[in-house]
């Protein structure tokens, strides 16, 4: 599952054929036999399915309406009670470089949500919640 234009199921192979330089790296929950019953995982499923066709969200809201990549991952998690990271607002990140600050002029105007709670991939990546099971 993956939060594009629209939230769809993506096989892993394209998935990774459409990355950078066909680069991934596979992670997997801490004790997932342990922390994940067989109903958390059902939750989980149902969770994902009920997002399919649902819009991209490049305003990064918390909404469930449309959905981001990262929060779709951590959405999921939660549906199972993992929190994967903390949630930090979006004034916590760097927005100095000039590109992301005419990204944000191009999405937001003047109105930039400073305090909207978002997660970034990064966030993610550098869970302790995971570990690398595989890379390239």
């Amino acid at each position: 599952y993956e939060a594009v234009q629209p939230v769809k199921r993506t096989p892993l192979n394209v998935f990774i054929a459409e990355g950078d330089s066909s680069q991934y790296v596979i992670k997997r929950l801490v004790q997932a036999d342990s922390l994940l019953s067989m109903d958390k995982k059902a939750a989980m499923k149902t969770y994902l399915n009920a997002q399919l066709n649902k819009n991209y969200d490049p305003y990064f809201n918390w909404k469930d309406d449309a959905l981001y990549c990262s929060e779709l991952v951590w959405k999921c998690f939660r549906k199972a009670g993992i929190e994967l990271t903390v949630l930090k607002s979006l004034k916590s990140y760097d927005l100095s470089s000039p590109i992301v600050k005419a990204i944000m002029k191009e999405r937001y105007g003047k109105n930039i949500p400073y305090d909207e709670k978002v997660v970034s991939p990064g966030d993610i990546f550098v869970s302790g919640k995971l570990f690398e099971v595989r890379k390239n």
